[in-house]
């Protein structure tokens, strides 16, 4: 016979208590029982461990207190491989070990098993290997006959077939490198979207490490006032929706009237989803086939499983309430949101294209509260704990807070009363004295300042004001917003200084392009270093900041490749589809990556 082996994950709670069950038979006790030298230092060890918690924390561990809030160690559990038999369960496998274990109040929870040659060739492997080669091939052609038209025969690139030589690499590199000047974009706003890239990337560089040896150094690291830069990461994402909710107002203002927008909707609509619609795809493909084909390990799940299976929740941007549960690329559901809230701005566009200021501020200011207030009431009916660090809560608090519209929408509104704004100052020179000027940007640095510090007592193990939280979630992330807002705006107008020179550099160009190409990549590329992984890592802020450096540059390489290759052909293509609807102004290219068709324009920040 042939004896096989499968290699199986459990995750077991950290905190629990043994006991030996009474004996069913009697003169028999097996609390007498020999238990080996190792064995019973181990549980000794565990005791001593169990006093250092009590003592630290001064909670009891004990089965009273085991499920009531205060625990920081009831949502903490360990992962443990276990190589066993093939036709063995887990616990029987564990079970056999010793005694019966789950008998003595062992608990664990079966997260996966693995059977060696688990990859069958499956539909979705057929399909990248085909469209990757014939983008490959096409790349090939291309490249070829732009270099002999215009280096060899030294034609002029415009007299070249346009669809000949869109998937040219050198073409699209050029085009990629080249940053012309143009005097109606807003320069820091570059800055602004690479500064906020990289933020995501090194909060995702601490929060997506799986496999950590020294787990208490980094609870007591999370919880101390020395993590507040990365526990404050996540109203990065709300910069994405106040530069989203700008730049539709502030690209679309003085272009379109409401009656053109009613008209020419469907057009709104196409040219975005478009637009994101090749890079999302591209890694929606890669998920379901090439990384999961290519790369394994010990934290190897089945993670590829929901893209194969929801892969048009994700296109259809509505994963953030089609399957929450089971997403394919976790980080797309600030995509869906950002989509939704596109879909229906439109509502408050109408009245801001109405050529009335009067009219324009009243639909923003009464979409704005309007939104503030049913995010309000939601929240406190709700009882949202002030983040995802809450033990037990996270699906709860991810599902029906994090990657909800109507709680993430407050962010878009005020970017879009900041849009409009600097639309009524395009063009007018705007003059703000020296001390008012100076007084805005102390309050939008120190809302800043106080949005970071808030989270400070809220990851307090304990921390318990329902009130507070309430305020927390429905105030913070508009107050962040509002405060970028102040700063892009004075930048704008020439009010920002030093500030408005560092955003504006020309270093900051190439990554805003990139950047909505690299949101899409770099969890997908953390998730294949990290389960690649054979053994844990010890945590410490150095070497996750060493890691973020190198996450952020596997990212960068792959995102400009992908846009080389795939965004950029695909916009020659869009381009040729729109125009043949009759849409007779020409693209332009605002703040480094604003597509604009017949002024309606495509803002790919995020």
């Amino acid at each position: 016979m042939e004896i096989e082996g499968k290699y199986c994950m459990i995750q077991v709670p950290g905190n629990q208590s043994f006991h030996l069950p009474e004996s069913p038979w009697p003169g028999f006790d097996p609390r007498q029982l020999v238990v080996d030298e190792e064995v019973s230092k181990q549980i000794e060890e565990y005791n001593l461990m169990k006093d250092r918690w009590r003592q630290m924390f001064g909670i009891d561990v004990g089965d009273v207190l085991r499920t009531l809030p205060g625990n920081p160690f009831l949502g903490t559990t360990f992962r443990l491989a276990v190589c066993l038999p093939k036709p063995c369960t887990t616990q029987e496998f564990i079970n056999g070990l010793l005694f019966n274990l789950t008998a003595a109040g062992f608990q664990y929870r079966d997260h996966f098993c693995r059977l060696n040659g688990d990859k069958p060739w499956v539909p979705a492997d057929t399909v990248a290997v085909v469209i990757f080669s014939v983008i490959g091939v096409l790349a090939l052609l291309s490249t070829t006959y732009d270099l002999w038209k215009t280096i060899i025969c030294k034609k002029d690139p415009k007299s070249v077939n346009a669809i000949y030589r869109s998937f040219s690499v050198y073409t699209n590199t050029r085009g990629l490198l080249n940053f012309p000047p143009n005097p109606n974009a807003i320069e820091c706003l570059d800055g602004v979207r690479a500064l906020a890239m990289l933020w995501v990337v090194l909060g995702h560089s601490f929060s997506t490490q799986p496999l950590i040896y020294n787990g208490i150094d980094v609870f007591l690291w999370t919880s101390s006032a020395r993590s507040l830069w990365i526990q404050a990461a996540h109203v990065t994402v709300d910069t994405f929706f106040m530069l989203s909710g700008l730049l539709v107002v502030y690209t679309t203002a003085g272009k379109v009237t409401s009656m053109k927008l009613i008209k020419n909707l469907h057009l709104f609509y196409l040219n975005r989803l478009l637009r994101m619609f090749p890079i999302l795809a591209t890694v929606v493909l890669l998920e379901a086939s090439f990384f999961h084909r290519w790369f394994d390990g010990p934290m190897w799940g089945s993670a590829a499983e929901s893209c194969r299976t929801f892969w048009w929740s994700v296109l259809l941007h509505a994963q953030n309430y089609v399957n929450p549960g089971r997403m394919c690329m976790a980080v797309t559901w600030y995509l869906a949101i950002d989509v939704q809230l596109h879909i229906l701005s439109p509502i408050v566009l109408v009245w801001v294209l109405s050529g009335n200021n009067k009219v324009a501020w009243t639909a923003l200011t009464t979409a704005l509260l309007g939104v503030l207030t049913a995010a309000t009431v939601y929240c406190f009916q709700m009882e949202f704990p002030a983040g995802m660090h809450a033990p037990g809560l996270f699906m709860h608090y991810f599902v029906y807070y994090y990657i909800n519209t109507l709680t993430r929408a407050s962010p878009f509104m005020v970017g879009m009363v900041y849009g409009y704004l600097l639309h009524t100052w395009r063009r007018i020179p705007l003059k703000i004295h020296a001390m008012v000027n100076i007084t805005l940007w102390l309050i939008s640095l120190g809302l800043l300042g106080l949005v970071g510090y808030a989270v400070l007592p809220t990851i307090q193990i304990d921390w318990d004001n329902q009130t507070v939280d309430g305020l927390y979630n429905s105030f913070l992330r508009p107050t962040w917003a509002m405060s970028l807002g102040w700063i892009i705006f004075a930048c704008a107008k020439g009010y920002g200084g030093p500030v408005n020179w560092f955003l504006s550099l020309r270093v900051w160009k190439l990554p805003a392009r990139l950047s909505y190409a690299m949101y899409l990549f770099h969890f997908s590329l953390m998730v294949v270093v990290n389960n690649s992984r054979s053994e844990p890592i010890w945590f410490s802020v150095e070497y996750i900041v060493f890691l973020f450096f190198a996450y952020t540059v596997l990212t960068f390489l792959v995102s400009f490749v992908a846009t080389v290759l795939i965004d950029a052909p695909m916009s020659v293509f869009f381009k040729l589809l729109l125009d043949a609807g009759n849409l007779k102004k020409k693209d332009a290219v605002e703040n480094g990556n604003t597509h604009k068709t017949n002024g309606f324009s495509d803002n790919k920040t995020q």
